[in-house]
């Protein structure tokens, strides 16, 4: 299912630096949460190569209710998590991005917060394949723009560290390289390591902003304006505000748990 693409509200800017805001409905999100949302958080993909491992040995040889219980991701998810699979799957479905390895496979422990960027991928432009970075925000703050948007950790300083910080850039690349060993898309991570070689301002970074409030440029206008005034070419940087019906954000975690629950109910 693919993620909707919601109604524009306003754009900004102007490539390779722009901003953009969309609204979605309470159909719309509902819709996001049961499909696209849901494979993202609860991993689908990566569960389906798990249980491959043990799909040609006989199931004498293990006991189903142990595969069960590791493999069982039934916990409820911060909002900002949900928040994340949100920005993952618009990325995906409307800006032709991947993100072949989600953070959650490297949790040593559920529910924990990783360092880095919130998203690393690879983005097609049209031309070929280049690295794609991604940081994301979640704020239900009555405010143009939100607190998210400022501080050490704020969607600002995150922004302006991977615009202008080589190093963190390279330690991305090499986090998806070390993952990109015989995986089936080696040869899309080599297309972008060959541009990155060439010139490692040569990324598409993303910031999104995920509010339920009434949508407003202020979000992302100064943003916008201050990013463009020292970015290298040819680095393409794009802000985006996805607006949910108002009050939604709290209960995202809660919402989607219960829509797989009632998916899973369903298939039985």
């Amino acid at each position: 299912m693919m993620l909707a693409t919601g109604t524009v509200e306003y754009t900004l800017g102007t490539a390779p630096i722009t901003g953009c805001g969309m609204s979605y409905t309470t159909s719309e999100l509902e819709s996001a949460l049961a499909g696209p949302v849901a494979e993202v958080i609860f991993d689908d993909a990566g569960t389906a190569d798990l249980t491959n491992i043990l799909s040609g040995l006989p199931s004498t040889e293990f006991n189903p209710e142990c595969v069960k219980r590791v493999l069982e991701n039934n916990r409820e998810h911060e909002s900002w998590r949900v928040g994340e699979a949100l920005a993952e799957s618009y990325l995906t479905h409307h800006r032709t991005c991947t993100f072949p390895w989600p953070d959650g496979r490297d949790e040593r422990k559920s529910g924990s917060s990783l360092p880095g960027a919130d998203l690393v991928g690879i983005h097609c432009d049209g031309v070929t394949e280049r690295f794609a970075f991604g940081e994301v925000k979640t704020s239900s703050e009555n405010k143009y723009p939100p607190g998210a948007m400022y501080g050490r950790t704020g969607l600002k300083q995150q922004l302006e560290d991977l615009r202008d910080k080589v190093g963190i850039r390279d330690d991305l690349v090499k986090y998806l390289w070390h993952r990109a060993v015989n995986a089936s898309w080696k040869d899309k991570f080599i297309n972008a390591f060959k541009r990155y070689n060439t010139d490692n301002a040569d990324v598409g970074l993303f910031g999104v902003l995920l509010r339920d409030v009434e949508p407003h440029e202020d979000d992302l206008r100064a943003r916008v304006g201050k990013l463009g005034e020292d970015c290298p070419q040819p680095m393409s940087i794009e802000l985006l505000a996805l607006y949910m019906p108002s009050g939604s954000i709290g209960s995202l975690g809660e919402k989607v748990l219960a829509m797989r629950a009632g998916v899973a109910h369903d298939d039985q």
